[in-house]
């Protein structure tokens, strides 16, 4: 048993300990099970402290940056019964030839850039998943040439901070540059997340803007609409120059949609603060959200900051920006009913002679068709309903 742990947020910590309940009952029943826990929590020494001290039938503790000698260490653990730790405190590992199993076999994530050098305040991604790391652009294009060759339609480039790939390891390569050369590769569908707005360059704009097969679907976090908590944040940017960003972006890509994440709560907002995000919102009209209230990680230096909020009045607002951002992705959507939509046929639906699958915009999308469709193709669908987070249709043509 293999647990992959998330550090993000407190709630993903609280899971892992659940699951090694079960994964605890499991073993006495079962004498010879291995069980594994990796990822982000790993890398925090407190953590390592409470499995060792309290969770002692656990055979395999290991970090992010040494995944590659799990296998051995199942070896070992199998053979010598004892409990294998290793945790790299950092590391210039980056992971190439890689043979994943994937999921999907008509849409598939690629990780061009490993870690995060923003260090943003809350944020434990840099402790966790270490320095910026890039891959060659090389063996990326390898591997969607190889994606291509076996039929999938679509590819994420994806990294903690995408937008700043190849600052590492070119002087004048980047995500721009990257993203045009994929995209001349030929295949349907390329995606990119998650962006900082402040490495999100006018060429990125620009090539996005040319290239049909990129897709017209930008997330870029705000995270807060007031400038003054945005600097508590560490994030780089003002309101001012984020909107700036937005425009750009609107102004340019024809018929882009994008999407944010939004933290309320953080150490110091105060109502004013929140005010400030919610008229953010209702400028940006954001055609989807993440919404948290914000959660403390230890070892970050928002664990420093004081709060005085209590947390009934950051549920409180998290309602409130929740009642905003639902009411513009069902507006948004409404505007959809009656055109016509690419959509990437990503599966059956339950029901009969339904599909579902994502338009270019990434809007979920549920509809009928009287003929038979196969997995994986990009079909044109009529939009007759709009919900709060999904569209309805019907095959056209």
């Amino acid at each position: 048993v293999v647990l992959n742990t998330c550090a993000i947020r407190e709630n993903a910590n609280d899971k892992v300990y659940g699951y090694l309940g079960r994964c605890k009952h499991l073993k006495k029943i079962k004498k010879d099970l291995i069980i594994c826990i990796s990822g982000c929590l790993m890398q925090e020494p407190h953590e390592i402290e409470e499995i060792k001290n309290r969770h002692q039938y656990i055979d395999i503790i290991v970090g992010t940056h040494n995944l590659s000698d799990l296998p051995q260490m199942i070896i070992e653990a199998n053979e010598k019964n004892m409990q294998k730790i290793e945790v790299f405190s950092n590391s210039d590992i980056v992971f190439e030839n890689v043979k994943y199993n994937r999921d999907s076999k008509i849409s598939a994530w690629i990780n061009i850039i490993y870690g995060c050098d923003k260090f943003c305040t809350y944020c434990i991604v840099p402790y966790t998943r270490g320095k910026q790391r890039s891959r060659k652009s090389s063996d990326i294009m390898h591997e969607v040439e190889d994606l291509i060759k076996k039929g999938y339609k679509e590819i994420t480039l994806l990294g903690q901070n995408v937008n700043a790939y190849g600052k590492d390891l070119y002087d004048d390569y980047n995500l721009a540059n990257l993203l045009e050369d994929v995209a001349k590769l030929g295949i349907p569908r390329v995606r990119f997340t998650t962006s900082h707005p402040w490495d999100f360059t006018d060429s990125m704009i620009e090539v996005i803007a040319k290239y049909p097969n990129i897709m017209p679907h930008v997330h870029l976090p705000v995270q807060s609409g007031s400038s003054k908590v945005l600097k508590l944040m560490g994030r780089r940017y003002t309101r001012e120059s984020y909107l700036e960003l937005f425009n750009k972006i609107k102004k340019i890509v024809p018929g882009v949609s994008i999407s944010t994440d939004i933290i309320v709560g953080f150490p110091g907002e105060d109502e004013d603060d929140f005010k400030e995000t919610l008229s953010l919102v209702e400028y940006c009209k954001y055609d989807n959200a993440f919404t948290f209230v914000f959660s403390v990680r230890s070892g970050t230096p928002a664990e420093k900051l004081k709060d005085n909020t209590p947390l009934k009045e950051k549920e409180d607002r998290l309602q409130r920006l929740n009642e905003v951002v639902n009411k513009y992705f069902l507006e948004n959507n409404k505007k959809l009913e009656g055109t016509t939509l690419d959509v990437l046929v990503e599966g059956v639906s339950s029901k009969k002679n339904m599909y579902y699958g994502y338009s270019e915009t990434n809007k979920l999308i549920n509809f009928s068709s009287r003929e038979e469709l196969e997995i994986g193709s990009i079909v044109p669908v009529k939009i007759t309903s709009a919900k709060t987070w999904s569209l309805d249709g019907e095959l056209n043509g």
